[in-house]
C-alpha cells in the first residue's frame, strides 16, 4: 500500500495551500469578528475549482475524486476553517444537483453554482428532526406541474446569502421511504429567513431557520425521483462526514504549526518551554492525534471512491475520530500557548471555536457510533474488520 500522494494530489495540495494563505489566512481575524460572508472569495476560490471540486466535468465540476477533494479541504481549512466549511457544504449540494437534477434545472444552476457566483445551501435538520432525520416533516404536495412545499429548517448554513436550496421534504409516507429531494430557489415566493444565529463559531458564515409557506417549486426541480430523498441525503453525508473531518485537520494542523513556533520562541525558567519534557509529550501526541486523523480520513475517502459496501461506516468512523481527536489537538494548542492562547491575539482560539461544532454537524459523534455499531452487529462485521 502506497501512503505517497501522486504528483497531481501534491499540486492540488499546493495550490489550495496557497490560496489559503493568500486569500483566506490575512482576512480570516476579520471575517470572524465583524461576521461577514466573503461571497467574493467564493468568486475567487470558483476559478480555482474549488467551488465544484467533486463535481462531475460534464456539469462544469473539477471531477475530482473525494480523496483528492479532501486534500483541497485541509488546506483551505488551515486558513479559515469556518469559510472552508461552507465550501465543503456548497460542494456537497452542487454535488447533489449535478448528479440527480433534470437536464433543464442543472443547464441554470450548475454554471453559476461551479463558479461561486452562486451558492447553494442544504437543508434537512428540522426543530423536531435535528438527529432523527428520517422524522422530518416538511412537506411538498403535487399541484399540477408543480410542489406546494410547506415546513421549516433550522441550522441552515449560508441560509439568507444563498441562493439555491437543496431540500428534503416528505411527498409520501411517515420514514425514510417518503422523503424526496427538491432544489428551491432562495427567492421564490413564501420563503422567509429567520434572525441569524449568534454562535460560539462559524462566524464567517450565516446560519438561520428557513420557513416554507406554500412555495410553488416546478416539479422539474425534483432530484432524481420521488421516495429517494433519503437515499440522497445519506449519500451527501458520507461526502460531508469526511470533508467536515478534513476541515478539523486542517484546523488542528494550523494549531500544531503556530505551537511548534510559539514553544520555541517562548521562554520560562531560563530555557525555551520546547525544552521541557511536558511539552514535547505532549507535541508528540497532537502529532499523532492528527496523523491518525488524516490517515483516517484518507482510508475513508478511498472506500467511498470505490463504492465499497461498507463506505459509510468508514466515513463515520473517520470523522468521528477525526473531529474529536482534532479538537483535542487545538485544546492543547491552547494549553501550550497559555493566557495568550485564550485571547485573539493569537488565531488559536477561534480555530478552537471554529472546530467544536464538527462534532454535532452532518450527524453528531454519538449518531456516528450508532451509524459503526450497526454495522458492526449486522452480517457483513467481517468485512469491515478485515
Amino acid at each position: 500500500m502506497n501512503y505517497d500522494l501522486s504528483e497531481d494530489q501534491v499540486a492540488f495540495q499546493e495550490a489550495a495551500r496557497k490560496f489559503a494563505q493568500s486569500a483566506m489566512t490575512p482576512h480570516a481575524a476579520r471575517w470572524d469578528a465583524e461576521h461577514q460572508f466573503p461571497t467574493e472569495l467564493f468568486v475567487e476560490a470558483g476559478s480555482m475549482g474549488f467551488m465544484s471540486l467533486y463535481t462531475p466535468t460534464e456539469a462544469g465540476g473539477s471531477g475530482l475524486n473525494r480523496l483528492d477533494s479532501t486534500l483541497v479541504i485541509e488546506e483551505l481549512a488551515a486558513g479559515c476553517t469556518s469559510t472552508a466549511a461552507f465550501i465543503s457544504i456548497h460542494n456537497m449540494a452542487l454535488n447533489m444537483l449535478a448528479r440527480y437534477g433534470t437536464d433543464k434545472v442543472k443547464s441554470h444552476w450548475c454554471e453559476p453554482l461551479a463558479t461561486g457566483h452562486k451558492l447553494a445551501s442544504y437543508c434537512l435538520t428540522e426543530p423536531g428532526a435535528g438527529s432523527d432525520a428520517a422524522s422530518l416533516t416538511t412537506r411538498a404536495i403535487r399541484d399540477g406541474d408543480d410542489y406546494l412545499v410547506s415546513g421549516s429548517k433550522c441550522f441552515i448554513s449560508g441560509a439568507g446569502a444563498t441562493d439555491l436550496l437543496i431540500t428534503m421534504v416528505r411527498t409520501g409516507e411517515p420514514g425514510p421511504k417518503g422523503i424526496s429531494c427538491i432544489a428551491i430557489p432562495a427567492d421564490a415566493e413564501g420563503v422567509r429567513f429567520g434572525k441569524q444565529e449568534e454562535k460560539l463559531g462559524w462566524n464567517s458564515q450565516p446560519t438561520c431557520t428557513i420557513s416554507f409557506d406554500s412555495v410553488r417549486v416546478p416539479a422539474s426541480h425534483l432530484l432524481a425521483e420521488e421516495g429517494l430523498g433519503f437515499k440522497l441525503a445519506m449519500e451527501g453525508l458520507d461526502g460531508g462526514r469526511i470533508n467536515i473531518a478534513a476541515c478539523s485537520v486542517g484546523a488542528a494542523r494550523a494549531c500544531m504549526e503556530l505551537s511548534l513556533q510559539y514553544v520555541k520562541d517562548r521562554r520560562q525558567f531560563g530555557r525555551a518551554i520546547a525544552d521541557f519534557q511536558n511539552t514535547q509529550f505532549k507535541l508528540a501526541d497532537m502529532a499523532t492525534q492528527l496523523v491518525a486523523s488524516r490517515q483516517m480520513i484518507r482510508l475513508a475517502a478511498a472506500r467511498l471512491d470505490g463504492d465499497a459496501p461498507d463506505r459509510t461506516s468508514y466515513c463515520a468512523m473517520a470523522k468521528r475520530f477525526a473531529t474529536d481527536a482534532c479538537f483535542s489537538v487545538c485544546d492543547d494548542a491552547i494549553q501550550l500557548h497559555g493566557g495568550y492562547g485564550y485571547t485573539r491575539e493569537y488565531p488559536i482560539e477561534r480555530f478552537f471555536r471554529d472546530a467544536r461544532v464538527h462534532r454535532i454537524l452532518e450527524g453528531t459523534n454519538e449518531v456516528m457510533r450508532l451509524v459503526i455499531a450497526r454495522r458492526l452487529l449486522a452480517e457483513q462485521a467481517a468485512q469491515l474488520l478485515d
